[in-house]
């Protein structure tokens, strides 16, 4: 059966570019009907943090990428390790090395290897490079050719009995049956080292896939200095698991029609490693602003609303006991105007304001535009008006529009500043009708004593 894994490391945040690689083995392996391993790679003591693995559990989890087996953790397999590296060193393909002799990289290359057949506690265990060529028929980039004589001896266990990076990858692939390693470009070079070690252990060399790299508009690798890139940081934004989904996808590959809207089920279908750009891939946060204003916008309104709770009650605009229909029809008037979920406490705050704002100058200046009796006449029209809809507030404000003989913006524009503070928003009759009769009088009356 085809299998895959996703293997990060607990010593950072479960970023953009891990979470591509974690996506793409996903895709692949449905695609394939295969399966889908996770495996955290925590044998680093020092570096390695619970809450962190928690957390990258929790984004897996949050973006959809559900495991078939495991996670398995490096840290609980010692012995596995210690086991290969031992029968390494009794076929003399490997010796032992004192924590007082010279490290490995200045080990000579004709040293005899030990051939006592003992367990390699205590010391590091080496692995004896020979000189070949080494083929690689990578599914992304074609052949790539190495030279394991550029490579010098490779440590297999480290003298505190942790193994190496390369080689737990190599035990744990091949006792967990994967078939396909899909991963970053940067691991090019721990390729024919690994395949070094399949081959001394006379093991089934899988086949490798190797993924160009996320980059930064100026052509940088993805670092914080661009933005963010903890998959983490754009959830607590108020991005949708989904749009995150989709727009990494498109990061070095293209569904068929080269839509840029994708389901998960959509992507599975479709999802081929032939259709892999083997180009670097550009990070663009307007792409992906663009893509979760979509999907923001298209998601029922009570999820949305839902989510949006949180914000609000960061922003201090809600408390606990806070209506939710009428929250649930300020986020339906204002979804569409949402690049992520955070925006909601920044364009929605003059709903939960008291009557008296505190207006901009450019606000007060279109307010004082407006006729004190034209003013009086809209407060009364309004406190007047049975059914508070946006149709019937609309008519209200066309009639006092024609009767004094004005041009729609002269009573729009101050009106709109008066109510939210703001030059732009949505349809206002609608604004109107939502912040409800009440409020929008009283706002009114207030604003009225400034003129």
């Amino acid at each position: 059966m085809l299998k895959v894994r996703f293997a990060p490391s607990p010593s950072g945040s479960l970023h953009l570019g891990s979470a591509r690689t974690a996506l793409f083995n996903f895709l692949f392996a449905k695609a394939k009907e295969g399966k889908f391993v996770l495996r955290i790679e925590d044998t680093n003591r020092q570096r390695s943090n619970k809450e962190l693995v928690e957390k990258i559990l929790a984004d897996l989890h949050w973006l959809g990428l559900h495991c078939d087996e495991g996670p398995y953790f490096q840290s609980e397999r010692i012995n596995i390790y210690r086991k290969y590296a031992k029968q390494l060193l009794d076929e003399g393909k490997a010796y032992e090395e004192s924590r007082q002799s010279p490290v490995a990289s200045h080990q000579s290359k004709h040293r005899e290897p030990s051939t006592e057949n003992r367990e390699p506690k205590g010391k590091a265990v080496i692995f004896k490079v020979h000189p070949q060529k080494i083929k690689v028929k990578d599914l992304i980039h074609g052949e790539i050719e190495f030279d394991s004589g550029e490579i010098k001896d490779q440590v297999l266990m480290k003298s505190d009995g942790s193994p190496t990076y390369n080689f737990a990858c190599v035990v744990d692939d091949n006792e967990m049956g994967i078939t396909h390693i899909i991963r970053g470009d940067d691991h090019i070079s721990n390729t024919p080292k690994q395949i070094l070690f399949y081959q001394a252990l006379n093991w089934q060399v899988p086949k490798f896939a190797h993924m160009p790299l996320i980059m930064e508009p100026g052509g940088g690798r993805l670092s914080k200095r661009y933005g963010a890139t903890a998959v983490g940081e754009y959830r607590e934004k108020g991005y949708l698991s989904e749009a995150l989904v989709n727009y990494l996808a498109l990061l070095g590959w293209a569904p068929a029609g080269n839509r840029e809207i994708v389901s998960l089920t959509e992507m599975i279908k479709n999802f081929s490693l032939s259709k892999v750009n083997k180009t670097k891939a550009i990070f663009n946060i307007d792409k992906l602003n663009w893509l979760n204003a979509q999907y923001i916008k298209q998601a029922e309104t009570k999820r949305i609303t839902e989510l949006c709770v949180p914000f609000l009650q960061e922003a201090q605009l809600i408390s606990e006991n806070y209506d939710f229909d009428y929250l649930e029809r300020i986020v339906n008037l204002l979804k569409g105007r949402m690049k992520y979920l955070a925006q909601i406490g920044e364009i929605a705050d003059y709903f939960f304001s008291p009557a008296k704002l505190n207006y901009s100058a450019e606000a007060m200046e279109k307010i004082k535009k407006l006729d004190k009796e034209v003013w009086r006449e809209l407060i009364k029209q309004l406190t007047d008006l049975d059914n508070f809809d946006a149709e019937n507030i609309e008519k209200v404000c066309r009639q006092i529009i024609a009767g004094n003989k004005m041009k729609g913006g002269e009573l729009i524009h101050p009106l709109r500043a008066a109510l939210s503070n703001m030059s732009v928003g949505p349809g206002l009759f609608e604004l109107i009708s939502v912040l409800g009769k009440e409020k929008t009088v009283d706002r009114l009356k207030e604003v009225g004593t400034r003129l």
